[in-house]
């Protein structure tokens, strides 16, 4: 293993929690401008029906892949301007 890749190791986890709690709370958002209630619908929940857990399941998926990927690439472009180096 590259000892950029283990250098950065601590950074992406750092890097993955913030990109957790930035897309939920974008996803939070985005739910309210689309005029649901405050709390998207809990897959578990048996008062919601498969047409409201579905949707809310596959844009919060889509939201966090995105948010992601958005700071994993911003990551690793830092760390090659700090560095030199490709961290990946």
């Amino acid at each position: 293993m590259k000892a950029s890749k283990i250098v950065y190791k601590p950074v992406g986890l750092a890097l993955g929690a913030v990109s957790g709690v930035l897309a939920g709370g974008v996803f939070k958002q985005v739910w309210k401008k689309l005029g649901h209630e405050k709390d998207a619908p809990d897959a578990t929940d048996e008062q919601r029906s498969w047409r409201e857990v579905l949707p809310s399941a596959v844009l919060q998926g889509a939201i966090f892949a995105g948010v992601k990927a958005a700071v994993d690439r911003g990551g690793a472009v830092a760390a090659r301007r700090l560095t030199g180096v490709w961290p990946g």
